[in-house]
């Protein structure tokens, strides 16, 4: 496409969203106002967005939405997940092995390194899901100052600055990003040829002047197959300067650069809804009777007074210790008195606690506090409630391992790859054609296999009275596998877990000492034995010589 066709394209997509532009608009006032970066309000950055808010339940709720999705989904102290060979004829290699372990340590040292920005803006993504029910992420090489591209940088894509589409699968495949870029910013990332001149006089005189840059990812329907450059890759990728309709950089990507994912979707709906527009009308409810019962608690401790109209009373000075001449009357009683209400406060927090209550039930808060409101469970007993949270949380957080990790690790591994960061690959794996799985192993995936855990304890619970009676029962249980299991269950590192070439080495170990504690035990009766041969024997030598009597005369 041209760059008059994308710029286009790019007002059709806008205006096909223009609906959710205004939901997305409210949504942004009550949740997260910081983010009030959309069309119908002119927004000038550092300027307060809190004003009309009363009541920060929603807010923190999201905040705890975003940090509960990290921690279950992509904890910065775990290694999240793993990768297997497709091929099962090879997926048990050893050497295979090796190197995905190898592979998979050198990816979280990339993700996680200090220029990489992975935790923070996966976070901002998380916050985005929460509010708008739509998250992006922008992978890409990071360029170092000298030039050259080493590591992988991520950038979270702000809702109002994206158009997405979906094949005919449900996927995504196409993003149109209008975003806004300095002079200065423009001239460094694609250099002076094929810019206008007034750009490169603002980047001059004027380096901050802003410009919309819009950048279109869709596929390659016109994909040359065997060309190398940017003709035979699967996605075309295109920069165009908005006002001047100028093309700054035609490309494409082996991989698709943005990782989006979506909360849950409606029917025929491209973009996502959030746990913020299921509970909108109860956000909105709350702020106002937060409000209300603020302006009511006011009243009670400071009422409006009632005093006489004869004018004998000055201006009434209610600061403390303030001395008010004419305030009683000559039987001493007062004539100032305040206004009574009929309101009941208690009623209007009873109200707006169900209230709030509801909004940190839809934003998951009280799923996320399970196990931390009970610390003293039994094993049996954390597995249940580990097994309750899987079941409740797979429909939602399922979805973001397939729709915005999937496409995240594969866009990280091709990066990586073609930077020459992994070692050589096995030569097993390149003739299986390298077709690899992601294994993820974070703690929602623990919890989602709480299940097989509760089914062994059951298990063990029910057995272990009739073992006492029959030890053999217990054979049928091969308990070292049991072990093993819910050390897997539970999340327990691998690396503390013996191998099964050391637990051979320990028993042939544990067989030698054995055998020589024996010999030792048996050696002072081998010793009394010789010493008793061998006094036998001296004595058979000092004796004199018999001959056996003839009886035969």
């Amino acid at each position: 496409m041209d760059a008059a066709e994308i710029i286009r394209r790019w007002d059709a997509m806008f205006s096909e969203r223009s609906v959710w532009e205004a939901h997305w608009k409210e949504v942004a006032q009550v949740v997260l106002p910081r983010s009030d970066w959309f069309q119908g309000g002119a927004r000038t950055p550092g300027e307060k967005r809190t004003q009309s808010l009363f009541d920060s339940t929603a807010t923190l709720a999201l905040d705890r939405f975003a940090a509960a999705m990290e921690s279950m989904l992509v904890p910065r102290t775990q290694v999240w997940h793993g990768l297997r060979a497709r091929a099962q004829e090879i997926a048990e290699d050893q050497s295979v092995k090796q190197w995905l372990e190898e592979v998979v340590e050198i990816l979280f040292r990339e993700r996680y390194a200090p220029t990489a920005n992975f935790a923070s803006q996966a976070n901002d993504v998380f916050m985005s899901l929460g509010a708008f029910g739509t998250g992006a992420m922008f992978v890409d090489e990071a360029r170092q100052r000298n030039g050259t591209r080493r590591g992988v940088r991520y950038r979270s894509v702000h809702l109002s600055e994206l158009c997405i589409s979906e094949n005919h699968q449900g996927v995504i495949d196409t993003v149109f990003r209008k975003m806004t870029m300095t002079a200065r910013q423009i001239v460094e990332r694609f250099g002076l040829d094929g810019i206008s001149d007034k750009v490169k006089s603002h980047a001059e005189k004027r380096p901050d002047q802003p410009y919309d840059v819009l950048h279109a990812v869709y596929p390659n329907t016109g994909r040359v197959a065997g060309k190398l450059n940017y003709k035979g890759m699967p996605w075309a990728s295109c920069y165009v300067l908005v006002d001047s309709a100028i093309r700054l950089e035609e490309g494409g990507f082996r991989s698709f650069p943005y990782a989006v994912g979506r909360y849950v979707t409606g029917p025929k709906e491209v973009y996502g809804r959030s746990p913020a527009m299921s509970v909108l009308p109860e956000i909105k409810t709350v702020n106002q009777m937060a409000g209300t019962l603020l302006r009511a608690g006011e009243k009670a401790l400071d009422p409006p007074l009632l005093l006489q109209e004869d004018g004998a009373l000055s201006a009434f000075d209610l600061r403390p210790g303030a001395l008010n001449f004419g305030g009683v009357n000559d039987q001493g009683n007062p004539v100032v008195h305040p206004l009574q209400f009929s309101g009941q406060i208690g009623i209007g927090e009873d109200m707006l606690e169900r209230r709030r209550q509801a909004i940190n039930d839809t934003f998951l808060v009280t799923l996320f506090q399970i196990l931390v409101q009970a610390p003293s469970m039994t094993a049996t007993e954390a597995m249940l409630r580990a097994q309750e949270k899987g079941q409740l949380l797979a429909p939602t957080m399922g979805r973001q391992q397939s729709e915005f990790l999937g496409p995240l690790i594969e866009r990280e591994l091709d990066l990586l790859w073609h930077q020459g960061v992994f070692p050589p690959m096995p030569l097993a794996l390149v003739q299986a054609g390298g077709l690899l799985d992601v294994e993820y192993s974070s703690p929602l995936n623990k919890a989602q296999r709480a299940e097989e855990g509760v089914a062994i304890m059951r298990t063990l619970e029910s057995v272990m009275p009739l073992a006492q009676s029959d030890p053999g029962v217990i054979r049928r249980f091969n308990m070292p596998k049991i072990a093993a299991e819910l050390a897997t269950i539970n999340g327990l590192p691998q690396k503390l877990m013996r191998t099964d070439e050391e637990i051979q080495a320990m028993d042939a170990q544990a067989a030698q000492q054995a055998q020589a504690q024996q010999l030792l035990a048996a050696a002072p009766v081998v010793s009394s034995a010789i010493k008793n041969m061998s006094q036998a024997q001296a004595l058979a030598a000092a004796a004199p010589s018999q001959q056996a009597p003839n009886i035969f005369g």
